[in-house]
């Protein structure tokens, strides 16, 4: 392999591609890919926010992120409501739906982290998560917690 098993980005992207593969068998019965169970889990977390704020979290881009709401919403797993705080901008909330499919996500993806870090002592496993943590800085983290604007049911469309 030459220097390549020693570039830091190649092994970070053979990695991601096996960590992928074996996520989106596990994944494929609930119909959910990578994007959309992350999506999930920070709109589960942070009820109410808008989708500007949910994209940046996740580092979507926005009209990719709106396509994505569409269809989680068209599967009845989330909604937008107008936010009172802004009337222009859509809040984002779970419905039970969604509820239900992320506590089964969340007993998959369990099972798909024992798998994909098998190799892995528990020490090693957190250190790789803290080292990974500092290469990306974790934006999100100051999302987390912050408290949200307020709600009203968004309008049904036409």
């Amino acid at each position: 392999m030459g220097p390549l098993g020693g570039l830091l980005g190649y092994l970070l992207r053979r990695a991601q591609l096996a960590v992928f593969e074996d996520f989106i068998e596990a994944f494929a019965p609930l119909r959910l890919r990578p994007a959309q169970f992350s999506a999930l889990i920070v709109i589960d977390r942070n009820p109410g926010r808008s989708q500007a704020e949910i994209a940046e979290a996740l580092g979507i881009a926005r009209p990719n992120f709106v396509a994505m709401m569409d269809e989680l919403e068209r599967r009845g797993l989330a909604a937008r409501a107008v936010s009172s705080v802004d009337r222009r901008t859509h809040a984002l909330m779970l419905t039970d739906a969604g509820r239900r499919l992320l506590k089964r996500a969340l007993q998959v993806v369990a099972k798909h982290e024992t798998r994909v870090c098998g190799a892995l002592s528990t020490a090693e496993r957190e250190m790789m998560v803290r080292l990974l943590h500092r290469l990306v800085g974790t934006p999100a983290a100051a999302l987390i917690g912050a408290p949200a604007p307020a709600l009203r049911a968004a309008k049904p469309k036409d």
